[in-house]
């Protein structure tokens, strides 16, 4: 039975002058573990196209940096933003701009810091860094800054938010071979599978706050859940898959078939995690914490060594599958 009104937040305590800590504490430097998403990038433009930079650590590490820089000031303004709104929640009614009186003033220049930092390092790792790096920068401007704060709008904000998944692959790709981006079907493969752990965490915060609270307040907390409901969000999170492994299948068969045989495996992890979202205390919530789940590690493993042998062997039997073929009846 819901327990809580929605005309209080979830936290009554007056904030506290913010301190050092704090303002670091909102850049959420702990949440680097997300630009492991990068390394697809690498990997996939070392094997289908070859390192083509005479100077790939230190594109690497540029990278990184524009990732991790640009990743931060939109959590920053995220943090920032979102501090009325996050005192409605049972756990975000935690973080530092709740609980803390911080400074706008302070808090612009570590946001305008970390995106000259961001875009810094992408300028001196290339021309595509740096555009996706701005693209990037965007997208948190656009996510989170009226009027037009497209997390407030249903569906949009998760196809707005997951659009930095995408761009991480491609600063990946760029470390390795700088002239190219990566085929259109693999970034829209990545955007979709962005979505649907975005609409899986949304899933997951809507079946836990409005149990134990109200849906009223879950609506406090974030405008864009008046227009979901449990049963909206699960079909979206089916179609956002299914999505993605259509364009995922069509990037496999493309460019070497033999990965087709790692759409088993991809397709339990998208049920693995549907399956989590649906936990009470969910890490997909919290998918800086998603290292912590044995499942998900286990089924990633499995899937890091399928990729690496069906990158080392040849199935020829497999070609079969691109030729029209008809099966006679005699």
């Amino acid at each position: 039975m819901p327990h809580d009104s929605a005309n209080h937040s979830v936290t009554a305590s007056p904030p506290r002058p913010g301190k050092v800590a704090d303002y670091l504490a909102i850049a959420r430097l702990d949440h680097v573990t997300k630009q492991i998403f990068i390394v697809p990038g690498i990997v996939l433009a070392a094997l289908l196209r070859g390192v083509h930079t005479e100077h790939l650590a230190l594109n690497v590490f540029l990278g990184v940096v524009t990732a991790v820089g640009i990743a931060s000031a939109n959590y920053v303004i995220n943090e920032w933003l979102d501090r009325e709104f996050d005192k409605f929640h049972p756990t975000k009614s935690r973080r530092r701009a709740v609980q803390c009186e911080l400074s706008g003033t302070v808090v612009a220049f570590e946001w305008f810091l970390l995106v000259a930092t961001g875009l810094g390092a992408a300028f001196a790792a290339g021309r595509v860094t740096f555009l996706v790096a701005a693209l990037f920068a965007l997208q948190g401007l656009v996510y989170n800054v009226a009027p037009l704060r497209t997390k407030d709008q249903p569906y949009l904000d998760v196809v707005s938010e997951s659009i930095n998944s995408p761009l991480r692959l491609v600063i990946g790709w760029a470390m390795v071979d700088p002239l190219t981006i990566p085929p259109g079907s693999i970034i829209l493969t990545y955007w979709m599978a962005g979505s649907f752990l975005m609409a899986a965490k949304r899933l997951s915060e809507y079946r836990e706050i409005v149990a134990a609270h109200s849906k009223e307040l879950l609506t406090r907390y974030r405008a864009s859940f008046a227009g979901y409901t449990e049963i909206s969000l699960t079909v979206s999170c089916f179609i956002y898959g299914l999505l993605s492994s259509f364009f995922l299948a069509v990037f496999l068969i493309k460019y070497r078939m033999e990965y087709i045989l790692l759409m088993p495996v991809i397709i339990v992890m998208f049920a693995h995690y549907l399956s989590l979202s649906m936990k009470p205390g969910s890490s997909a919530q919290n998918p800086e914490k998603l290292y912590r789940e044995r499942g998900l590690a286990l089924l990633i493993i499995l899937l890091v060594a399928l990729f690496a042998l069906t990158t080392a062997v040849d199935f020829p039997l497999l070609e079969q599958l691109t030729e029209q073929r008809f099966i006679g009846l005699r």
